[in-house]
Formats: structure tokens, sequence, C-alpha cells
């Protein structure tokens, strides 16, 4: 009695998702994802928000201001005015950052897209170049608007234009910096694969580090809170290197650069070890 039998499938038939069709659906996620957009327009209405509010109450108190912090916002009214915007509106991009990929985990849909992709890694590409691309056009175009708006409000307390030596790159780096930022908060979601402790260590790093740095004495201190993430990051929105600036703005994105390529090869060698 003979039986019949299935052809084995031709692999031919089958292919593997290449690189492009990775990135096309890593770029479905995201756009496609409520919480992704709510983020970003609430990005732009903070950083914009606390641009005007921040620059415009330093201009109404400009007389009653203290003459050292006046000096120091006329040395660099570009780094004012972005960092202004910047200091609480990058919060939404660590935690939009630690949502793309952590959400994955929680909601099981990163077992798709490892079923899809055995080799696990260009998943985890993929995903960092899409999400880094989307922030750093987003990034780019806040950080014009926010410096245009702080610009027209500081007016004659500390002129400044696009064409002052170092401004273009700041505004520039703004964009660069949110970009990084959004990276490293993914890569620790990678790692924490968890929604609530991703946040929780992204904001760590951002906002509780750098004060406690500051506590220790002497320059193991000064040093310390130099080479932290995003202290060393920011630096690339500063138009000129502050007397204090254990780093010029290049090198600082530099640290920071180096910060997120470790935490993103360690979320690498974790994805490739551990269970979905």
């Amino acid at each position: 009695m003979t039986t019949a039998t299935t052809p084995a499938a031709d692999p031919a038939e089958h292919p593997r998702p290449g690189f492009g069709r990775l990135l096309l659906s890593e770029w479905t996620k995201i756009r496609t994802v409520r919480s992704t957009l709510w983020t970003l327009i609430l990005l732009v209405l903070l950083d914009l928000g606390f641009t005007a509010l921040f620059v415009g109450l330093t201009v109404a108190q400009w007389d009653k201001t203290d003459p050292a912090d006046r000096a120091q916002v006329v040395a660099d009214p570009t780094g004012f005015i972005l960092g202004s915007g910047f200091f609480l509106s990058q919060l939404t991009i660590c935690v939009l950052g630690v949502l793309v990929i952590a959400s994955e985990y929680s909601t099981g849909m990163i077992r798709a897209s490892l079923l899809a992709v055995p080799r696990r890694l260009p998943v985890l590409w993929a995903k960092s170049l899409v999400f880094a691309a989307v922030v750093l056009v987003l990034g780019v175009a806040v950080s014009f608007a926010s410096f245009f708006i702080g610009s027209a409000l500081i007016g004659d307390k500390a002129e400044v234009s696009l064409a002052d030596e170092g401004v273009l790159r700041a505004v520039v780096g703004g964009g660069l910096y949110l970009a990084m930022l959004g990276l490293f908060a993914l890569a620790i979601g990678a790692i924490v694969r968890h929604t609530a402790g991703g946040i929780t260590g992204v904001i760590g790093f951002v906002l509780v580090l750098a004060p406690l740095a500051q506590l220790l004495p002497g320059s193991i201190g000064d040093h310390i809170h130099a080479y932290l993430p995003s202290e060393a990051g920011h630096l690339i929105a500063q138009a000129r290197q502050g007397q204090n600036d254990l780093l010029t703005p290049w090198q600082g994105y530099g640290v920071f650069a180096l910060w997120t390529a470790v935490l993103l090869a360690v979320a690498a060698v974790l994805l490739k070890r551990r269970d979905a």
C-alpha cells in the first residue's frame, strides 16, 4: 500500500522578510498606534508652551533677575531657549521610547514579530531606526519653532540669530538630542521589557541621577555629573560651551551616543538569549 506524501515547501516560495519590509512594518506599527500620535502632539505642545512660558517670564522679570543669571542667558540665548522647552517635554520621548518596544511584550505582539524574523536582531535594528528617524524629523522641526518663538520673545534683552556662530548647529542639535534620547529609552525598554519599570528607569537617568551626582564632593561629583547620559547629550543644543562644562557639545553628544550604543548592545544580547 502506498501513502501519499506532501511535497516539502519550497523556501523560495516563502522568503523571509527583507530589512526593507521590516522597516515598513515598524513604520506601520508606529503610525497606526494612537498613543504614538498623541505623545508626539504632547511633545510639540509642551515644548513650545514651556518655551513661551519660561522665556516670557524671564523677559518680564529681567530687571529683577540676578545679574549672574542674566549674564548666563546673554552668553548663550540659544541654549536657554531650547533648554526651556526641553526641560519637561523630553519626558514624552522617554515614555514613548519605552512604549515602542515594551508595549509589544505586554500585548504579546513581539512573538509574532520574532516568528516572522527568527534571527531577531533585525527587528530591533529596524524598530530603532524607524523610531529614531521619526523623532529626529519632528525634533528638528520643534527645535526650529521653539527657537523662533524664544528669539522673538527675548527681543533686545539677548539678541540671537541663526547666522550667529554655533546657533544653527545647536538648533539642529536639539533634534539630534531627542532622537538619541528616544533610542536610549527604547534600549532600556528592550532590556526591562516592562512598561512601568522601563519608564521609571529612563526618568531616573534623566531627572534623578543628575541632582544626586551634584551632591558628591569635589571633582568626582563634577565628572560623574558631566558624563551622565542626558547631561552630556543636551550640550549639543547649546551654541557655546559653558565655563563649567567639562565637555564640548560634540564630545557630550558622543558620550550620550556611547551610553546608548552600550545599552542597545545589551538589549540585543538579551533579545537573542531570552524567550519572548
